[in-house]
């Protein structure tokens, strides 16, 4: 039977669609910052963009290893990212960055489940855009075999991985609470990556 305009219309949008859209602003700005700082100018601008990833995976790394959210998001350990970036310091010769604090998600803590979903709807976005960063890493002379590894795709293909990720991030219950802390999960960790990127390029 097809379905008449009024009951289209009347289809509430997916949770990821409604993340996406209320993080528009917040995404936005961190994007057109990022383009400003110029990461792939040289190395030592990479070295900086390196820096950034690393503090904010590490911020949820714990997330990775959370079991209760292993049970609701496919191959949540196989998408973690903190060991690739770390191999890319090791790649280029870099130490590792000094955090100066803890990281946000610590092993054993017990944290919302509409927070840590927010939060990981922003990093499993970012490897979807990876795409590009890859290829201006290129020009640089890095690749995903070397001192880019953190931004290779899936195996299976980004649009695959990304689409696996969000068909399960639609399909969790949340209440209404916890879809307003998803919301606000989101935006905290776009203006998170917001401030890692502005310290590590301060001296830039």
């Amino acid at each position: 039977m097809p379905i008449a305009p009024e009951d289209i219309l009347s289809i509430e949008p997916s949770r990821t669609k409604r993340l996406k859209d209320a993080t528009h602003t917040a995404h936005d700005r961190l994007d057109k910052r990022i383009m400003q700082l110029d990461p792939f100018a040289d190395r030592d601008h990479y070295a900086r963009l390196l820096e950034m990833q690393y503090l904010f995976h590490r911020d949820l790394d714990a997330l990775f290893s959370d079991e209760k959210l292993d049970t609701l998001l496919p191959d949540l350990a196989g998408r973690r990212r903190l060991a690739l970036i770390e191999r890319d310091f090791a790649d280029l010769g870099i130490a590792l960055p000094a955090p100066g604090n803890a990281p946000i998600f610590v092993s054993g803590q017990t944290v919302p489940l509409g927070t840590a979903l927010g939060w990981l709807y922003v990093i499993e976005g970012s490897n979807l855009g990876a795409a590009f960063l890859l290829k201006y890493a290129a020009k640089l002379g890095l690749d995903e075999n070397f001192g880019a590894r953190h931004l290779a795709g899936a195996p299976e293909g980004r649009g695959l991985h990304w689409r696996t990720f969000t068909a399960a991030l639609d399909t969790v219950e949340l209440t209404d609470a916890e879809e307003q802390a998803a919301v606000t999960g989101a935006e905290t960790a776009f203006r998170r990556v917001y401030s890692i990127a502005e310290e590590a390029f301060a001296s830039s």
